[in-house]
């Protein structure tokens, strides 16, 4: 089992091409004896740590190649001095790599293992974190991506700056990863919540990658974020399988049978189909996940594509959250968005309400409203009110044969209309859900066809 204690050198040279760094100069400054708090004995631990790793700082940062793509600026920790931890030194050395990827228009990846701030340093050293957190606020508003691996441990300020901060989060397996490091949470605290696993299961990190496959993971990483752009909205998918070109469904109540049909495609499917890489994004950052909201980004025809899919299931407030995310990252970064949408509509259980579902439901809707990169729709399945059109671009959203668009599910209609559950199927029909019904009504835009269909 390969070890995630690696030196700082040794991180980079397991997932950077052979050769390929080359460290950034050292930022000059001088310290007084001792630090800036006089600390008895200060300078000679620098020295022993020195001594023990052959670094004089517990960050290392350079440039270096990932899987034959162009180049990124790395900053890697070296847990051997001094834990990793964050001091004054430390701080020039992250603020000059956040300012060089700026200068030079690279993504950025860390590769962190840190205990914390620097006790020798006091207040000086926890000031660090302020320091970092602005660089990272720089490196966004530039519109350059931002990747972390959390090895072990990842604890503390370095977990809440550069960690947490980060687009894209992976973490190796077992990896120690909380903002409380092992001598300061509580005795009878869950050890697990202070894990990789623990992190990605709350919806903090976006995948936990064995160590055997990270340089393949961080390389399609930045080769999908670094990718070419679309000039303009991508082209919705094209219908699957299950329902073959023909007429459309008679009625309403055909077409919300063919939209629940089971062996109609789903969200997978459909993003398996369209995409020649894809790479998942986890977690809302706010405690939760929801499995059925697929999110993360791909490359079609060797251009990057940000995606949002309902997977058929009542979405969670998490999988509301985790769109928004995804959303404002493309649009950060000047991605064009695909979303799928597939859902009877939003859970409404008591748990749904008091995890925030209305203010999830309207985040989504906003991520989307305020987008500034263009965003395109498919409905492939039902369209279950706002719980549905949160996901939806107004003006670009196409419609599957197999699908329908309702204010609100048939069923629930007529029980707030106050008819009998058989008036369902009438329901339905009165309220013009078919798929060339939401085409006239101008909500799509029109119904895609079949990849394999013949042209006419």
């Amino acid at each position: 089992m390969t070890t995630t204690r690696l030196s700082a050198r040794a991180a980079i040279a397991s997932l950077a091409d052979p050769g390929s760094f080359a460290e950034l100069p050292v930022p000059q400054g001088e310290s007084p004896p001792d630090g800036p708090l006089a600390w008895a004995g200060y300078d000679d631990t620098r020295a022993r740590a020195t001594q023990r790793t052959g670094e004089h700082e517990s960050v290392v940062t350079g440039t270096a190649r990932f899987g034959g793509g162009g180049r990124a600026v790395v900053i890697s920790f070296e847990f051997g001095f001094l834990g990793g931890s964050l001091g004054r030194r430390t701080g020039d050395r992250l603020e000059a790599a956040y300012a060089h990827a700026r200068d030079h228009r690279l993504p950025l990846v860390s590769l962190i293992a840190t205990g914390g701030s620097r006790m020798q340093e006091g207040m000086l050293a926890l000031t660090q974190l302020q320091r970092v957190a602005r660089q990272c606020v720089l490196t966004r508003a530039a519109g350059l991506p931002q990747l972390a691996v959390l090895r072990d441990p990842t604890t503390g300020g370095g977990w809440a700056t550069l960690g947490a901060g980060a687009d894209v989060v992976l973490a190796l397996p077992g990896a120690q990863v909380g903002f409380a490091g092992s001598r300061v949470r509580p005795a009878d605290a869950d050890p697990a919540a202070y894990t990789a696993e623990g992190q990605y299961a709350a919806g903090h990190v976006d995948a936990v990658v064995p160590a055997a496959e990270l340089p393949a993971t961080l390389a399609d990483w930045l080769r999908i974020l670094t990718a070419p752009r679309s000039g303009g909205a991508v082209e919705p998918p094209a219908a699957l399988g299950g329902v073959p070109d023909g007429p459309p469904p008679a009625t309403g109540w055909d077409a919300v049978r063919r939209a629940r049909h089971p062996d109609r495609p789903r969200a997978g499917a459909y993003l398996d189909a369209y995409f020649t890489l894809r790479l998942p994004l986890s977690g809302d950052r706010a405690g939760g996940t929801d499995p059925g909201m697929l999110c993360g980004f791909g490359l079609r025809e060797g251009r990057a594509v940000a995606y949002a899919a309902q997977c058929g299931t009542a979405v969670r407030p998490a999988g509301y959250r985790t769109a928004a995310r995804v959303i404002r990252l493309a649009d950060r970064l000047g991605i064009p968005v695909l979303t799928l949408v597939d859902t009877p509509g939003a859970a409404n259980d008591a748990a749904a309400e008091r995890a925030g579902a209305g203010p999830a439901i309207a985040d989504a809707f906003a991520a989307l409203a305020g987008a500034a990169v263009p965003v395109t729709t498919l409905l492939i399945g039902e369209g279950g009110s706002g719980g549905a059109l949160a996901l939806a671009a107004p003006g670009n959203t196409w419609v599957t044969p197999d699908s329908y668009f309702s204010v609100i599910a048939p069923e629930l209609a007529a029980a707030i209309l106050k008819r009998p559950p058989a008036a369902a199927p009438a329901t339905a029909e009165q309220l013009r859900i078919r798929p060339h019904d939401l085409v006239e009504l101008g909500v799509a835009r029109g119904v895609v066809r079949r990849a394999d269909a013949p042209r006419g």
